[in-house]
């Protein structure tokens, strides 16, 4: 699997559901992005070939240092992105599905553009 909008998504999903539960399970995720048991099984799979996440015996998923690095930058940029969006008059919902499919392909040059403008022009 390599590194395209599904794997941050699901990555993001374990980071978000982490802040939100403590601890983390495939079902959890399932229930997150609303994919079948299967589906995240697989992902899942791919995602500890790839190192980018851990499971234990009982089944707890933990980030690796990787994992947690590219879960966090996705995840930051998501938030910055619907703060501008909504700050800019967008719908709540609609700042953060548009956020979602902004944050895996904007360049890094051009978030970082954003970012100090966001963060200049805060009121």
């Amino acid at each position: 699997m390599k590194r395209n909008e599904s794997v941050e998504d699901y990555l993001e999903s374990i980071l978000v559901l982490r802040e939100e539960k403590g601890m983390v399970r495939s079902i959890d995720i399932a229930r997150h992005l609303d994919y079948s048991k299967p589906s995240i099984s697989r992902a899942m799979g791919l995602l500890r070939e790839k190192q980018y996440i851990v499971m234990d015996q009982e089944g707890w998923i933990t980030l690796t240092p990787q994992g947690e690095e590219l879960a966090r930058r996705i995840y930051d940029r998501h938030r910055l992105l619907t703060i501008w969006l909504t700050a800019l008059g967008v719908s709540p919902e609609t700042a953060a599905q548009d956020a979602c499919r902004i944050e895996h392909d904007i360049s890094e040059e051009t978030f970082e553009r954003l970012k100090a403008h966001i963060q200049a022009h805060r009121s």
